[in-house]
């Protein structure tokens, strides 16, 4: 009886060990888990790539304030996927962990019950069912006798092999619990890095929010600060214009025909154009000349000859000097560091002016360099420059 009951546990046992694992095992949850996470965190990395794009762009802060937001959306988005991950893998554990316990008692049940028929076995000898089978008093009891002994047999044959099935499956569920457990410990891990990130994620974005306000305010400092000095310099040019006895005295050196063929004042990049072009915060500037980047130092030239009408430090220009070159035209050379001429002083086309500088501007170091005409009207410089 004891047999036969030992043999309805490991069956039972053996079939349900077999419906989870046919359903899905725990490797391929890992992995569904894994693709999800995997995702989110390509979807996080798009989002750092489009960050560093605006950042080379030279976006405003808003959008990368924007964009730190989705990031901290989607980290938070990360954070609960790897909670509910972690929920799931513990309920896997426990799951596991009650089945391996369940599983290693129908074990240790089977293997006393084999124990026990191993022993009796070996009790009576080998010979044990030829003396069972010459003990028999007719046909009819051999033949009872021959199926007993045919019916124990199978039976521990088939008590054998669910044994080492139900050794097999232990072990399986064990190696499954092992994998639960390392998975579970990473997964911590890195729900610790992102809880992490998520935090740095905030700080980020609190410090942005307040270099926002910063620059927010700046800007509009310097707008107002140009837009003052870009009065007071067209004042300045009326001034000069009305002051014809400061004027270049000799033939005018620029004239119409000097278009498209100045020399250029410094070699650098354009940096930006003359007219409207995009400021700091989606503000729009009204450019009076063209800026072209240049070391700080870089000899700065004339591109005519004239007279040095004006020298000096102008406001958020830095140091300035102003050429004339008679017939109301004149030149402005901005943003330099340190000056080599003097009002008054006659100079030739390629003479040295001063050296270039803007260091402390948003564009970095570069000269400003504008052309005025009749009335003080500012025209492009880049009619006037030979092209590069």
């Amino acid at each position: 009886m004891r047999f036969g009951t030992a043999l309805l546990v490991a069956a039972a046992w053996a079939a349900a060990l077999a419906g989870p694992a046919g359903a899905q095992t725990v490797n391929e949850r890992i992995r569904e888990n894994q693709r999800r996470l995997d995702e989110i965190r390509q979807e996080r990395s798009q989002l750092e790539r489009q960050l560093d794009q605006l950042r080379g762009a030279a976006h405003t802060i808003t959008s990368e304030l924007q964009n730190i937001e989705r990031q901290k959306t989607v980290t938070g988005r990360i954070v609960n996927e790897l909670d509910r991950q972690i929920g799931s893998l513990n309920s896997e554990m426990d799951t596991v962990t009650f089945e391996l316990m369940m599983s290693q008692d129908a074990l240790a049940e089977s293997e006393a019950v084999l124990a026990g028929r191993l022993v009796e076995i070996y009790k009576r000898g080998p010979l044990w069912m030829f003396q069972v089978l010459l003990a028999a008093e007719s046909f009819g009891d051999l033949l009872s006798r021959y199926k007993y002994l045919y019916l124990v047999s199978r039976q521990d044959r088939a008590l054998s092999r669910q044994v080492s099935e139900l050794r097999d499956r232990v072990a399986q569920r064990h190696r499954e619990l092992t994998v639960v457990h390392t998975e579970l410990a990473r997964q911590r891990d890195d729900r610790g890095q992102e809880l992490a990130r998520y935090q740095s994620l905030e700080r980020r974005r609190q410090r942005a929010l307040q270099n926002t306000q910063a620059s927010t305010r700046a800007a509009s400092e310097r707008l107002d600060r140009l837009a003052r000095d870009e009065e007071q310099l067209a004042e300045l040019l009326a001034t000069l214009e009305r002051e014809r006895n400061r004027t270049f005295g000799g033939p005018p050196t620029i004239t119409d025909a000097s278009i498209g063929a100045l020399e250029w004042p410094v070699d650098g990049r354009l940096i930006y154009r003359f007219g409207r072009q995009p400021g700091p915060d989606n503000t729009m500037l009204r450019r009076q000349g063209i800026g072209i980047a240049a070391p700080a130092g870089t000899p700065v030239r004339t591109v005519a000859g004239g007279r040095i009408e004006h020298t000096g430090p102008y406001g958020t220009y830095g140091l300035m000097v102003i050429v004339s070159h008679g017939a109301s035209y004149r030149t402005l050379y901005l943003y330099l560091s340190r000056l080599q001429v003097q009002p008054g002083e006659i100079v030739q086309a390629g003479d040295i002016l001063g050296y270039s500088g803007g260091q402390s501007t948003e564009e970095g170091p570069h000269v400003e360099f504008q052309i005025r005409g009749q009335g003080a009207i500012a025209l492009d410089p880049l009619n006037w420059l030979k092209r590069r």
